[in-house]
């Protein structure tokens, strides 16, 4: 049998050669050496965890590797703040941390930290490299595991990169897109805008370049050229740095934008799935035990072969933005039919490969994802709903000329928690339905920092001068943590509810659940079903309404089981299910 790292060599190779064509050979030769230094360097504990990890090779694909994602400062001021409410995140049945940019980033604006300023040093207000060294051990000797943000698509103008291109250096230059000012017209023609009031354009002027810099996100956010082998070669050699100090899994921020073909949107392009699966073999030979997880707010399509062609294996986890924006669609027309369309389409993903499931996250939600598989009147529909039309406390965010205006706010927010006109028992059930189901799909839930005690939206950015201008601060608030330990509606009962959705997705594995969700088509367009039927069978309802709802489902799905949630006995036959209540359903044996 072929060894594994043999496997991973051949598939580098194969990359390699789709992204670098005849200069392939010469840029294996310089990875290889990257490599044999991070293997060479490797502690005995983490090569213990790569031997213990490759030897089962579907731990990633269980039930309840539960993701907890946050903002440092926010949750806890430091790193050593965050080694403090380890506990916390402990008894949540947390099994992976992913704080948000925490990289050394560029003073003042900073677009949330993810301007890059040093990917080898800590955002000094956070700790040092120490400190994030010490958090990944303390998370190894709890069973845990690190995700680290790594912005791969651009630096800070100030990174040291652009700081040499800017002084005239020809060989730094050549890590950056810089186009001369009577091409950018052309190249703009194609391109979509990220942020179309705060940024618009995709080029900036720099008078130290004499030229003009591709720039996608904010002017101050400088796009690699991975056209230049350099800069694979340097990103390579950070996510080997950051891995042998313990780090044990990596989010590539912004992966669909790492490569540019004129006529094209510059997104997802073929070069881009390649580097990425390039990355997943290097680390299969350095690092085995570390995951990968794409960051690809696209439509389904676009997004699953980030996890690979073939044989070649690409990334790990991705988001599953497509069901994660359904389920919000579902729930305001109280219609399954779009969260059916999009579980469908994720079940499309290979075999290696797993969801990263989640309510909610750091940035807008982007109802123009769902525009291959919506109305245009749906996605206008979903977006004024939430922006202020219906039980929501969101605000509608930015979008292309043509599109939808995205969402804002806290998942406590966006289901109408705090709103005087909304009842609040139907928002706090809104709430745990949502969580209820993204637990119950394959893959791994996320839980967004907060939401576990409902936290709400933070309007005091308005009034802070260094963000009023950013309309997503409205989902980054601080911790509150009074609400951490509140034994009453909403927050200890959401706490309690997360806890049980956790230790029942990890009770699944033993109970013999496993495979893809795949939809039903059931008699009640209110009730979302999904079943797992690789292994025992299981099936998850979900009543989008404030009406009780009786559903019965297709034969073979309809016999005697129980409630994995609460243990009681389902009957066979028709099913009743109360406003907004969540069944998991378990087969006899």
């Amino acid at each position: 049998m072929e060894r594994e790292t043999d496997r991973a060599r051949r598939a580098l190779a194969t990359c390699l050669e789709r992204i670098y064509g005849d200069n392939a050979g010469a840029v294996f030769a310089r990875a290889d050496d990257l490599l044999d230094r991070a293997v060479a360097g490797r502690a005995a504990d983490l090569q213990a965890l790569d031997r213990c990890r490759s030897a089962d090779a579907g731990w990633a694909a269980r039930s309840g590797e539960t993701v907890y994602a946050f903002y440092v400062g926010q949750f806890a001021g430091t790193l050593a703040g965050v080694v403090d409410r380890l506990d916390y995140l402990q008894s949540l049945g947390i099994r992976w941390l992913h704080p948000l940019p925490l990289l050394k980033a560029r003073p003042g604006e900073s677009d949330g930290g993810f301007a890059v300023a040093d990917y080898r040093e800590v955002e000094p207000r956070l700790g040092d490299l120490a400190a994030l060294e010490r958090l990944a051990a303390e998370l190894r000797q709890r069973d845990m595991g690190l995700i680290l943000d790594i912005v791969c698509n651009h630096t800070a103008r100030e990174h040291d990169w652009a700081e040499r291109a800017r002084a005239g250096d020809p060989h730094y230059r050549a890590y950056y897109h810089v186009v001369d000012g009577a091409d950018v017209a052309g190249w703009d023609a194609a391109l979509v805008d990220v942020f179309p009031d705060t940024a618009p354009g995709n080029f900036t002027y720099d008078a130290a370049m004499a030229d003009w810099v591709w720039t996608t996100f904010y002017p101050y956010q400088w796009d690699l050229n991975y056209a230049n082998p350099a800069v694979f070669l340097e990103m390579l050699d950070v996510l080997l740095f950051h891995a042998n100090r313990g780090v044990q899994g990596f989010r590539l921020d912004s992966a669909p934008f790492l490569w540019k073909r004129a006529g094209t949107t510059c997104r997802n392009q073929p070069e881009a799935y390649a580097i990425v699966a390039a990355f997943r073999a290097a680390l299969d030979i350095a690092a085995p035990s570390v995951v990968l997880l794409t960051e690809a707010i696209e439509s389904p399509e676009d997004v699953t072969p980030f996890f690979g062609e073939g044989d070649t294996k690409g990334s790990d986890l991705a988001y599953n933005n497509g069901v994660m924006t359904a389920l919000w669609g579902a729930l305001a027309d109280q219609d399954a039919m779009i969260a059916r369309t999009m579980i469908a389409a994720a079940a499309e993903r290979p075999d290696h490969a797993a969801w990263l499931n989640y309510v909610r996250c750091h940035d807008d939600l982007i109802w123009n994802a769902l525009a291959g598989h919506a109305s245009p009147a749906d996605l206008q529909r979903w977006s004024d709903f939430y922006g202020g039309d219906g039980f929501s406390g969101g605000q509608a965010f930015q979008t292309v000329p043509g599109g939808v205006p995205s969402t804002n706010g806290m998942t406590a927010a966006l289901v109408g928690l705090g709103r005087p006109d909304v009842d609040q028992g139907e928002a706090l059930a809104r709430l745990k339905l949502l969580y209820a189901t993204i637990h119950a799909l394959d893959g791994w839930p996320m839980i967004y920092m907060g939401d576990e005690v409902a936290l709400g939206n933070d309007v005091t950015y308005r009034n802070d001068l260094a963000r009023c201008h950013e309309g997503r601060w409205l989902q980054r608030p601080a911790m509150d943590w009074s609400r951490a330990s509140a034994t009453e509606a909403p927050e200890g009962q959401m706490r309690d509810a997360i806890r049980i959705y956790g230790a029942a997705a990890r009770a699944l594995n033993a109970l013999g659940v496993a495979g893809r969700a795949v939809p039903l088509a059931l008699d009640c367009a209110a009730v979302l079903g999904f079943v797992r039927d690789d292994g025992r069978r299981f099936l998850c309802l979900a009543n989008l309404s404030a009406e009780a709802q009786t559903v019965r489902c297709p034969r073979g799905w309809d016999e005697t089981g129980s409630d994995v949630l609460t243990n009681r006995v389902i009957p066979a036959g028709p099913v009743d299910l109360a406003p907004f209540e969540v069944l998991w359903r378990l087969a006899d044996q």
